[in-house]
């Protein structure tokens, strides 16, 4: 991808100019955006304390007393990341666009040979192992794709303003996406993905009409399918349309999987407003199994209540905040549209992971960025951040 990204244009408020990648002198060349720094320490520090309240039952259980077991592995993983993130992180990123089709085929390549090398876990093969370490490669293709599409768009330029421009850029992450889905049956990575393509094409495509066409058509398409599961209530098929009967009736449905959907209910009604107490859930004690994982909102919940609750939403609201304004001030479109897939990626995955403990939406397996148990999750959420506080490393303020 031969292309000078430091001279790319981004949008302002009378439309297209040229902005230097290079800095001058002034006061927005030491800016580091600490905010955002402030906000990922208080996150990942948040989740480490959580998950040990979470898991430190079952880490005694099934490791020999060991109840440290997952927040010392995560615990030592997110030091390290942070060490990294803070080196990396003062590297211009114009730098690791540069390996960004690498990185993208690596991760095609990687899914694809999950379907074949990968390990079976709790009924999925979605992990590769090398050694002691596992590795999920749906989490690299969401940084590829992150990284990708964004250089693909600069090098498009203005022909992303017609349709077939955009049809190419939907096809790069759409591939990633059915790559996802085909060879690690993983559905909610899939979406994500395809989420964060769509989100790139709106923010660079001059026309909305298309994309509300498109949002609506996708409504409506799956009020059907919900119809439709509804009306048969049929127990056979695949897992994913009794998910979907699951989510209609969890309590008619216990034993196909609403027992844990209930159960993660419970915990959140029973916690009130200020919660039973931080390590006092009853609900993770085998009730819901492997909390610490998707489920460890409703512990939260349980354990310090709608006060718990509202100030992790709090404090996610205000990561999205900040990646938004770096977004905003990027020094060029390259700059901007990375933030802004960060900025998706982070926003559909606290979304979609509420509204699955609360039983909104079918349950999907995602995660809870920088809370729930999970190396490979924490290290590409560190690898974004440290793009993000690359990005606002070269903002400057006239």
């Amino acid at each position: 991808m031969a292309k000078d990204w430091n001279t790319a244009q981004r949008p302002n408020g009378s439309g297209l100019r040229k902005i230097s990648g290079k800095k001058k002198s002034g006061v927005g060349r030491d800016y580091y955006d600490y905010n955002l720094l402030a906000a990922v320490i208080l996150l990942t520090c948040f989740g480490l304390v959580m998950l040990y309240s979470t898991s430190a039952y079952e880490a005694s259980v099934n490791y020999e007393g060991n109840s440290t077991y997952f927040f010392t592995r995560q615990a030592v993983i997110s030091i390290v990341c942070f060490g990294a993130l803070l080196f990396f992180s003062q590297f211009d990123y114009h730098f690791y666009a540069r390996f960004s089709y690498y990185i993208y085929l690596i991760s095609i390549v990687l899914l694809i040979a999950t379907k074949f090398i990968g390990r079976e876990v709790n009924g999925a093969k979605r992990w590769i192992y090398f050694g002691p370490i596992s590795f999920q490669p749906a989490e690299l293709a969401k940084l590829a794709v992150i990284m990708f599409l964004p250089c693909v768009i600069i090098q498009i330029g203005n022909h992303m303003r017609g349709w077939k421009a955009p049809v190419i850029v939907l096809g790069i992450g759409g591939f990633a996406a059915l790559c996802t889905y085909v060879f690690t049956q993983n559905l909610s990575t899939a979406i994500i993905i395809a989420g964060i393509t769509a989100v790139l094409i709106f923010i660079v495509h001059p026309k909305t009409v298309p994309f509300v066409i498109a949002v609506a058509i996708i409504a409506v398409a799956a009020g059907l399918v919900v119809w439709m599961v509804a009306s048969t209530a049929a127990t056979g098929g695949s897992f994913r349309l009794r998910r979907i009967l699951v989510w209609l009736d969890p309590e008619a449905y216990s034993s196909e999987g609403g027992y844990q959907v209930m159960q993660g209910l419970y915990a959140i009604g029973s916690g009130g407003f200020f919660g039973k107490g931080l390590g006092n859930s009853a609900q993770k004690l085998g009730a819901v199994p492997e909390a610490q994982n998707d489920m460890i909102f409703a512990i939260i919940c349980e354990e310090l209540g709608v006060f718990g609750a509202a100030m992790i939403i709090l404090l996610f609201v205000f990561l999205l905040y900040r990646l938004f304004f770096i977004a905003q001030n990027a020094p060029d479109l390259l700059g901007s549209l990375i933030a802004s897939g960060i900025f998706v990626h982070i926003a559909l995955q606290v979304i979609l992971n509420i509204a699955v403990v609360i039983n909104l939406i079918p349950t999907t397996g995602i995660t809870l960025p920088f809370v729930s148990y999970g190396g490979t999750s924490i290290v590409f959420l560190m690898a974004e951040m440290t793009l993000a506080l690359s990005i606002s490393k070269q903002i400057e303020f006239r």
